[in-house]
């Protein structure tokens, strides 16, 4: 398989406002009520429920996109503003021609650049309003002994956090793999040691080799790839798991009021992590096929047909914090208000707690050399 895709083929640019309908300000997507909402005079509007044919989200062909040739019509043109500080590529709407990096809190002002990619095929909505979590983000911190107090004031004080989709790949592949390894299977026998001169018999475990070989295969649905850099894949891995059972058909509805993150890890190099993925999801069949007490694996040779991928959004809000000249990034699981991030510390309370330790200690020692007094 080629290392770097061809270029991909022209696409439209696509540009999406949502006026209400009374006053003419613009609609946002409501995660509590799933509906679109004015900001302005609070008028409501329920979104398009898509057909029954729309349930089913089709995914696309791997190797026509790495040879270049996906339809236009999945594609398009979005303009970007990317971070100075961590690079990342954020959507712009509209007329905007300034933003501040929710990935980072640096100031970012646009040359107005565009961005080529494949459309999003589906996403999961926002399920929690910025208000639930922020509580979330504060219950987090507020379980870090070690934070300092400042950033936790800080943070509750702070504005509110920026709701972004997340761009990620998933890839479906079918795969039939071939084995010639070895099992072991343990026996012990008995030996006569010496230990402080004196005669003993002990069970020393062995291992017995046999060859074994096999067929497998497995279908892979839905292998999730992030296909950001800006954000490390500690706090991303942590978020999951995601209800991807729940996908909707791409809207550009759900969309507004949120931010939008393009994609930076190009499809082939999402691939190759993905097949790093099923290749040890698949070295752990061979090991339960194999059986025996041991395995011992050295050559599995697998194919893969059938290869499908498709991008998705998923929803995350952001909060970057500059405290005392040090940024501090959170990130939570719209879906399920998880939160992960980077940890703070506050080094009077660890002061504190190996002061309050020793104090412990030596009381305790007080007390068990009054006692054996």
């Amino acid at each position: 398989m080629p290392q770097t895709p061809p270029p991909l083929p022209a696409a439209a640019k696509e540009h999406h406002r949502f006026p209400c309908d009374q006053c003419g300000a613009d609609y946002r997507f409501d995660p509590t009520d799933g509906k679109m909402i004015c900001d302005h005079c609070g008028h409501t509007q329920s979104m398009a429920q898509p057909g029954p044919w729309a349930s089913n989200i089709r995914e696309l062909d791997f190797e026509n996109a790495l040879a270049g040739a996906l339809d236009a019509s999945e594609m398009e043109t979005h303009r970007i503003s990317q971070c100075p500080n961590c690079a990342a590529q954020i959507e712009l709407m509209g007329s905007d021609h300034a933003t501040e990096c929710p990935f980072c809190a640096t100031p970012v002002v646009t040359d107005t650049g565009e961005f080529r990619h494949i459309k999003p095929k589906a996403l999961l909505p926002f399920a929690l309003d910025d208000r639930a979590a922020k509580q979330a983000m504060t219950d987090w911190l507020g379980n870090l002994w070690f934070a300092p107090n400042g950033l936790q004031e800080y943070a509750r004080r702070g504005r509110k956090l920026q709701g972004i989709y997340v761009p990620y790949w998933t890839f479906d592949a079918d795969t039939k793999s071939t084995y010639r390894d070895e099992r072991g299977q343990v026996y012990y026998e008995t030996r006569t040691v010496m230990r402080d001169g004196k005669s003993q018999q002990v069970q020393v475990q062995k291992i017995r080799w046999y060859p074994a070989s096999g067929r497998l295969a497995r279908f892979f649905d839905d292998m999730l790839v992030l296909a950001s850099r800006s954000l490390p894949k500690r706090f991303t891995d942590a978020l999951e798991p995601w209800d991807l059972s729940e996908l909707v058909p791409y809207s550009p509805e759900y969309l507004a009021g949120f931010q939008a993150e393009g994609y930076s890890v190009l499809l082939d190099e999402g691939f190759r992590e993905a097949r790093d993925k099923m290749d040890r999801v698949i070295a752990r069949d061979v090991r339960f096929d194999i059986g025996g007490d041991r395995q011992r694996v050295h050559d599995i040779n697998t194919t893969l047909s059938d290869v499908t991928f498709k991008h998705i959004l998923l929803p995350v809000y952001m909060a970057a914090y500059k405290y005392r000249g040090t940024s501090y990034r959170f990130v939570v699981n719209a879906r399920t208000g998880r939160v992960q991030g980077e940890r703070p510390y506050s080094a009077w309370k660890i002061a504190l707690a190996v002061t309050f330790g020793l104090i412990m200690a030596v009381g305790l020692g007080y007390i068990v050399a009054t006692q054996q007094g």
